[in-house]
């Protein structure tokens, strides 16, 4: 059989294997952080689309309650923007 990483091929890694790799490692690296960031835009943008329905249902009580997760989502991202600000990327 041969052997698939050869020369060239050992130094390519997939950004899912470089994410995997970046959680078990100490610190975070950019593949992580980038995958981190994209998965709270992402969040965020499904919260507003509740948020506007809920707007749109006129329920002030689904209108809190969804105001209430996209508060806890932007004090989560707040504080891992916080918790990672120091380490270089």
């Amino acid at each position: 059989m041969e052997n698939r990483n050869t020369g060239s091929d050992a130094g390519d890694v997939s950004s899912a294997t470089a994410v995997l790799l970046g959680a078990l490692a100490p610190g975070v690296n950019g593949p992580t952080w980038i995958t981190l960031k994209s998965t709270f835009l992402l969040l965020g943008l499904c919260l507003a689309v509740m948020l506007a329905l809920a707007f749109s249902s006129s329920d002030s009580w689904l209108i809190f309650h969804v105001a209430f997760l996209v508060l806890i989502c932007l004090i989560l991202f707040l504080l891992l923007s916080w918790y990672f600000h120091p380490y270089p990327l």
